[in-house]
C-alpha cells in the first residue's frame, strides 16, 4: 500500500498548487468566491473535512466527481458489493472518529447500501452517503435506474438531505457532515446526477466554521443530584458504553470506579469500553455476556450508565438474571437526550459528552470527599469472575463430534490471540459470533467492532477491511460463522487488491446454527433451510489470492493465527467446529411451540426434513 500512499501525496501536492491558482479568481464583498463546478465544490468539502478515501463501486452517475479524487488526494476503495463499503466505513469511523464516506451508482448501487446504513444508524456511527439520483429532468418517468432513494433512507438515517440546486451542492454536503457528527449517525445526500455539472461561485469553509466540536456537559444541577445519589450508594455498579470509547475517557471511568469502589461492566457488544486487566472489570452484559457482571448488577442499588443508551435487547434478562432491578437507581449520561430514559426510567439523566461529563463528575465526587475501600469489591469481582469462568469452561468441555472442535474451544484460542496482540476484533451475528461476547477481552478501546443490535450477517469481514484501513499496522481478526462468511467471501479479492492483511476466522459448523437452535427447541428438529454446504472455504480463499488454513485443534488454530500475523497477508482460517454444540436462543420469548389445525400439518415428523 506504500505505492498508493506515494501517489496520494504527489497528487495532493499537485492539487494544493491548483487550489492556490483558483483561490483568488473571484471576490465578493471581501470574501473569496472562486468559480468552480458543483463536483469541484463537493471535492473541496471532502478535502476540508480531511477525507482521504471514499468507498464504493464505480458508476457513471458520479463520474465527474470521481474523476477529481486522485488530484484531490482522495483514494477510491473499490469493493465488490456496496454493502461492504458501508460496513467498511462504519468500522473506519468507529476506530478513527472520522465520518466515513461512501458513494454509488444511482438506483441499485445506492439501494445496496440499505443494510449497511441501517447498521450504522443503530450503531450511532457518523457516515455520509453521497447518493446520486436520476437526472432532475427525468424524475417520474421510470427511467433507467430511477428510484426514490431519498425516501427509502429517511427511516434509517439521522437525516436524508436533498441538493435542491447545483449551487447548493457544497452547502448540503457540509450540512451532512454537521448532522452526521452532531446526531451520531449516517446522513444521505441525494443529488440528481445532472447537478454535478455547471458553474457556481463557492466559498470553501473550514469545518470549524460550520460545525461545533463535541465536548459539552450537562446541567450543573443534575451533576449535584448525581453526586448525592452516588454518595448514598452502598453497591454502585458502572456500565461503560460506546460514548466512553468514542471520547477516549476509559482512564477517567477507571478513576471513577476506584473512587466509588464500583465494579465496571461494559454495555452489550462494547467489550472494549473498559480494560479487562483492570481489577474492577467484570465483563460485558447482554446476550452471552458475563454472569459475573449480571450478578453484581442484580445486587446494585445504583447503576451509573456512562455513554450508553441501555438498549432494549442489550439489557434483557439473561439466564434467569434480571440485572436491571426496578429498585436500583439509575444515573444515565448520554450525548443524545432521546436515549436517556428510553428503556429504563432514570433517577438522574445528564445530557452531554461522555468524557466531559465523566471528568466533571469525577471532580465533584472528589470535592465531596468520597473515597471508599476498593479491596473488598475487587475480591468480590474476582470471586464472581471465577464462578462465571467455571460455568463457561464446563460448557466448552462438552464432548464433540470426531474431527470437530467445540466452537467455544476455538473462541478461547482466538480471543487469547486478540488480547495478547492488542488486535482489533470484528464480529458478525449468529451462534458462534454471539458466543464470542463471553470470550472477547481488550486492554484498550476501539478494538471491538460488532454488528450491534441491527444484527445483520455479512458484517464482520467487511468491517474488518475498514478497520485495517484505519489501522494498517495492527492485527485485525474477523469472527464469522459459515453462514455470514457466505455473504463475505467475495470481498477476499478486495483485501488482496488493497493489501489489507485481515485474518478471517471462519467457523465451519455446516449450518445457520442460531436458527437451527430454534428448530431444535420449537420444531422437533425439523431442519428446513438450516444446513450449509461447502467443500473448502480455505481453498476458495487461496483461489482468490489469500492464504488459506483449515484447522480442527486448538494447537493448529494457534499456529495458523501466528503464521498469518507473521506473513501479513490476507488470510482465511477455516475452523472445523461441531454444529451440534448450539448456544441458547437469542430470545426464548420470541417463539412459541407451534399450533397446527389443518390435518396435513397436524403430525409433522422430523423425518420429512432430514439433516
Amino acid at each position: 500500500m506504500a505505492f498508493f500512499e506515494k501517489i496520494r501525496l504527489a497528487q495532493a501536492l499537485l492539487y494544493k498548487g491548483q487550489r492556490k491558482k483558483f483561490a483568488t479568481s473571484t471576490s465578493k464583498e471581501g470574501v473569496t468566491m472562486p468559480k468552480m463546478t458543483p463536483s469541484e465544490a463537493m471535492a473541496e468539502v471532502l478535502v476540508e473535512e480531511g477525507v482521504n478515501h471514499v468507498s464504493g463501486i464505480l458508476g457513471s452517475a458520479y463520474m465527474d466527481l470521481l474523476d477529481l479524487f486522485p488530484a484531490a488526494g482522495i483514494d477510491f476503495i473499490s469493493v465488490r458489493h456496496e454493502q461492504t463499503a458501508g460496513h467498511m466505513e462504519d468500522a473506519y469511523s468507529r476506530i478513527t472518529g472520522k465520518a466515513g464516506v461512501v458513494i454509488g451508482q444511482n438506483g441499485p448501487g445506492i439501494t445496496n447500501y440499505v443494510t449497511a446504513v441501517a447498521t450504522a444508524n443503530m450503531a450511532h456511527t457518523p457516515l455520509v452517503v453521497i447518493s446520486p439520483s436520476a437526472g432532475s429532468g427525468s424524475v417520474g418517468w421510470d427511467g433507467f435506474q430511477e428510484c426514490d432513494t431519498w425516501d427509502i433512507f429517511k427511516p434509517i438515517t439521522k437525516a436524508s438531505l436533498r441538493v435542491p440546486h447545483p449551487n447548493r451542492a457544497a452547502d448540503v454536503l457540509r450540512t451532512a457532515f454537521r448532522a452526521a457528527y452532531s446526531m451520531r449517525g449516517p446522513v444521505l445526500v441525494d443529488i440528481p446526477r445532472d447537478y454535478f455539472y455547471g458553474e457556481l461561485n463557492e466559498e470553501i469553509l473550514k469545518p470549524s466554521q460550520y460545525r461545533v466540536a463535541p465536548g459539552g456537559i450537562g446541567n450543573p444541577e443534575m451533576f449535584a443530584h448525581a453526586v448525592e445519589v452516588l454518595k448514598e450508594a452502598k453497591n454502585p455498579v458502572i456500565v461503560s458504553g460506546r460514548g466512553v470509547v468514542d471520547t477516549d475517557c476509559v482512564d477517567t471511568v477507571a478513576k471513577l470506579a476506584e473512587l466509588l469502589a464500583a465494579p465496571v461492566a461494559t454495555s452489550y457488544l462494547h467489550n472494549d469500553a473498559f480494560p479487562a486487566d483492570n481489577p474492577l472489570w467484570c465483563g460485558p452484559i447482554g446476550y452471552m455476556g458475563s454472569h459475573a457482571a449480571m450478578r453484581l448488577m442484580e445486587k446494585a442499588d445504583v447503576i451509573l450508565a456512562l455513554g450508553c443508551r441501555l438498549s432494549y435487547f442489550g439489557t434483557l434478562p439473561q439466564d434467569g438474571i434480571n440485572y436491571f432491578p426496578k429498585t436500583a437507581k439509575i444515573v444515565q449520561i448520554d450525548i443524545n437526550p432521546m436515549n436517556i430514559g428510553k428503556t429504563h426510567p432514570f433517577t438522574v439523566g445528564i445530557c452531554g459528552d461522555a468524557k466531559a461529563c465523566s471528568v466533571e463528575l469525577l471532580r465533584k465526587l472528589s470535592e465531596a470527599g468520597i473515597k471508599r475501600d476498593v479491596a473488598p469489591v475487587v475480591n468480590k469481582v474476582r470471586e464472581e469472575l471465577a464462578k462465571w469462568q467455571k460455568e463457561i469452561d464446563e460448557i466448552a468441555n462438552e464432548p464433540t463430534l470426531e474431527g470437530r472442535m467445540h466452537p467455544r474451544k476455538a473462541l478461547e484460542v482466538v480471543s487469547k490471540f486478540i488480547y495478547d496482540n492488542d488486535a482489533i476484533a470484528t464480529t458478525d451475528i449468529g451462534n458462534t459470533s454471539s458466543t464470542a461476547n463471553s470470550y472477547l477481552r481488550f486492554k484498550h478501546p476501539k478494538r471491538d467492532i460488532a454488528t450491534l443490535t441491527f444484527g445483520n450477517t455479512g458484517f464482520a469481514y467487511q468491517a474488518a477491511l475498514g478497520a485495517q484501513l484505519a489501522c494498517r499496522d495492527k492485527a485485525v481478526v474477523s469472527i464469522a460463522g459459515d453462514g455470514a462468511w457466505g455473504m463475505s467471501l467475495f470481498e477476499v479479492p478486495t483485501a488482496c487488491q488493497f493489501d489489507l492483511p485481515v485474518i478471517a476466522t471462519v467457523y465451519n459448523n455446516g449450518a445457520w446454527c442460531a436458527e437451527k437452535k430454534n428448530q431444535v427447541d420449537f420444531y422437533n428438529n425439523r431442519f428446513v433451510g438450516a444446513d450449509i454446504w461447502s467443500k473448502s472455504y480455505a481453498k476458495i480463499a487461496e483461489a482468490m489470492g489469500a492464504d488459506g488454513y483449515t484447522v480442527n485443534t486448538q494447537a493448529d488454530l494457534a499456529n495458523a493465527l501466528e503464521t498469518a500475523k507473521k506473513n501479513r497477508r490476507p488470510a482465511v482460517i477455516e475452523i472445523m467446529t461441531d454444529g451440534t454444540r448450539l448456544a441458547p436462543p437469542f430470545r426464548r420469548d420470541a417463539l412459541a411451540l407451534p399450533t397446527r389445525y389443518l390435518p396435513k400439518y397436524e403430525k409433522l415428523d422430523k423425518k420429512y426434513f432430514p439433516k
